[in-house]
Parts: structure tokens; C-alpha cells; sequence
């Protein structure tokens, strides 16, 4: 049999990355994954020439400059500036929250009106002390109004429970702007790769021993000196000590013939509980209504968004940190640490939520590590 230096568990960011920089460096590596695909939650897929986000909506976005390089490397991005708007029964409002949001939520125009109002629903609110969970944290950022109609029902289908039992610290992710200015990051760069994500995943892996449709415990382990792997860590050790828990979605697509611009942009929220859906993406939108020769598409991809609890069998997409699912995370992690031969990594691994270049900061950071062993 052939021997390799290391079997990587997972062609998505994680070990695509990892693969691409052990390779250049003079190991060999085998990657395998379970789906039929490589790119993990990145993936694209071409339906009529529009690039559909399989696994919902990726933006790239960093202000890491090096990270940026680097990425570079594998794709050329157009400049996509994430600007979702929000759906409240029938009411459409900017996202994040920025003057656009308050100016159509009260009718005023200034800074200082809308200070004025948030200042005033605060104190009304009259949160002492730290906020302790996300609707306080959330009342105390944007006051009653905002957070009743985009922020309370939006996060209570999205995440199963209520605001209430929620820790403060999910709603940090959203900024408040008293500007005029609907672009969600605040980062120095952002874009969707022309041609689709996947490209990126096919150039990174190029040269590289790729083999989908391949479960990890279907694998001889005496073939490979070390092992990356970068599924869910509770899984490698059979649940042993019981499930951690994550928050998964449904998907449902639809392909929309002859129909150039259904929704007028690529992200809607629903913040609504009347509507059973989270949002709906308008793929085409994130390069323009355009393919990559820059010819109109004539059709339209939509994708509606279910959130609900994780079972086994499910994607897992977005942890659960509360403090039960940190404590048997840790445990696991500990179990992990005296695995011979074995890593864990990206956000399965470490049971934690990355965005796209803080993924890739951390597999390069761990291929440093690995190759100064």
C-alpha cells in the first residue's frame, strides 16, 4: 500500500488549505471527504450558468491582508458588497442597522434624532449592569423598536429558543452605524470569487490526491503517518459522551426560468415568525445578474432558509456554545489532545463558528505548526 504523510479529513477551507501548504512543503497528503464534492459548505454549483451557494450564502470578507494575498492566489474576486435588507411583514428595512434603518423606522434624517430615540427606548429599558442574554444585549445596543421587529423573532427561528436563553454575545456580530451606509463588514476587502467558489477549491487541490464519496472509518490508518481531521470531533470518538449540539438548515431551491431579478437583492431576511423561513438568496445577485463573460443570465436561482436543531445525519452548521455544550466540547477536546497522530481542526474540529478567513488564518497557522515538528 501506498504510504502517505497525511490523511486529511475534509476538502473543505480547512483542508483544502492545510493540503495545499503540507504539499508545497514536501509531504504527501491524501485528501478524502464524505460528500461527492470537494469545497465543503463553499461549494457552488452551476444551475443555467448562475453559481448557487449549495450550503447558503458565502461572502468573503477579511481585513487581514495576508489572508487576503493568499486567496488571491486561487481566484480573482469582483467587488460584491453584502448589503441584505430585512422583512418585516411586509416592511423592508436596511441591515445592519445604519441611518437608512432608522431614518424608515421613525422618519427622521439626523445622527442625533436617532441617538436620541435609542437613547431614550434604552433607558426605558432600564437594563442594570452587564446584559446577561441577547435580548438585553440587543435592547441596550438599538432599544425596543429594532429589536422587536428585527432582531427578536429573526434570532428566536434561527436559533430554537428564546432571546431570553440566549447569550449576549450573538447579536455583538451585528454593528450599529449612525451613516448612511448599508454594507454589512466593516472589512478592507470583500467579494465573491468570479466563476464560483468551487474554482478556488479546484486550483488549491490541484496536483493534489483527491478522493470524494469516502468515509473516514472506511480508511486504513496504517497508510498515514498523521492524520487532519477536520469533521465533527464528537463524531471521531462515536458520541461517546453524548452529542454536541448545533443548529442546521434546509435548503429549498428553486430554479425560476425567464425571470431576470425576482427579489431585487441577494440576502432578504425574514424577521417575522409568520414566515417559517429564515431568508431567501437570490444567487445571481452576487455577481450581477451576470456569468463570468459577463453576459445577462436570463433566469434566476432562489433558495429559501429553514432553521432547525441538529439530529444526526444532518450538516452540522452553526455551534451551540452555551455553557453544557463548551463544558463536553472541552472534554472532547481532551480526549482529541491524547489521540495519537491525530489533529483536529476547523470549525467541526474546535466546535466553533468561522467565518471564511479566520479559517483560513488558522489552517495556515497550523501548517506552520505542523511542518516545524
Amino acid at each position: 500500500m501506498e504510504q502517505y504523510d497525511y490523511l486529511i479529513v475534509g476538502a473543505g477551507l480547512t483542508g483544502a488549505v492545510l493540503a495545499r501548504e503540507l504539499t508545497d512543503a514536501g509531504k504527501s497528503c491524501l485528501v478524502i471527504d464524505r460528500r461527492d464534492h470537494i469545497g465543503g459548505n463553499c461549494y457552488t454549483e452551476k444551475v443555467n450558468g448562475i453559481n448557487v451557494h449549495k450550503y447558503g450564502a458565502h461572502i468573503f470578507h477579511t481585513s487581514d491582508r495576508s489572508v487576503w494575498e493568499y486567496v488571491n492566489r486561487f481566484a480573482e474576486f469582483n467587488n460584491y458588497v453584502n448589503s441584505p435588507v430585512a422583512d418585516f411583514h411586509g416592511e423592508v428595512y436596511n441591515l445592519p442597522f445604519n441611518m437608512n434603518t432608522f431614518s424608515k423606522m421613525w422618519g427622521i434624517k439626523t445622527p442625533d434624532e436617532a441617538k436620541a430615540i435609542i437613547e431614550e427606548q434604552k433607558a426605558a429599558c432600564a437594563i442594570d449592569g452587564e446584559p446577561s442574554n441577547l435580548e438585553e444585549q440587543a435592547l441596550s445596543l438599538v432599544g425596543r423598536d429594532i429589536y422587536e421587529k428585527l432582531v427578536k423573532e429573526y434570532t428566536e427561528k434561527q436559533w430554537g429558543r428564546p432571546c431570553t436563553e440566549l447569550p449576549a454575545s450573538i447579536i455583538k456580530r451585528l454593528p450599529v452605524r449612525f451613516i448612511y451606509d448599508n454594507n454589512y463588514f466593516n472589512d478592507r476587502w470583500q467579494g465573491i470569487p468570479v466563476g464560483g467558489y468551487t474554482k478556488i477549491f479546484e486550483r488549491m487541490l490541484d496536483g493534489i490526491e483527491v478522493h470524494t464519496g469516502v468515509d473516514f472509518r472506511d480508511m486504513d490508518r496504517s497508510q498515514f503517518d498523521r492524520v487532519i481531521y477536520t469533521g465533527p470531533i464528537d463524531e471521531y470518538f462515536d458520541f461517546k459522551l453524548g452529542n454536541l449540539e448545533w443548529r442546521t438548515v434546509r435548503f429549498e431551491t428553486e430554479l425560476l426560468g425567464n425571470v431576470e431579478n425576482w427579489q431585487g437583492n441577494a440576502v432578504v431576511n425574514y424577521t417575522s415568525h409568520d414566515i417559517p423561513f429564515t431568508r431567501i438568496i437570490e444567487h445571481k445577485h452576487f455577481e450581477f445578474g451576470k456569468d463570468e463573460n459577463g453576459a445577462l443570465l436570463p433566469d434566476t436561482v432562489i433558495s429559501r432558509e429553514y432553521s432547525f436543531a441538529w439530529q444526526p445525519g444532518d450538516e452540522p452548521y452553526y455551534p451551540v456554545n452555551d455553557e453544557r455544550n463548551n463544558s463536553l466540547y472541552e472534554q472532547y477536546a481532551q480526549m482529541g489532545r491524547a489521540e495519537e497522530g491525530v489533529v483536529f481542526a476547523g470549525r467541526l474540529g474546535a466546535y466553533r463558528y468561522y467565518d471564511m478567513a479566520p479559517c483560513i488564518a488558522a489552517a495556515l497557522k497550523l501548517a506552520d505548526a505542523e511542518l516545524e515538528r
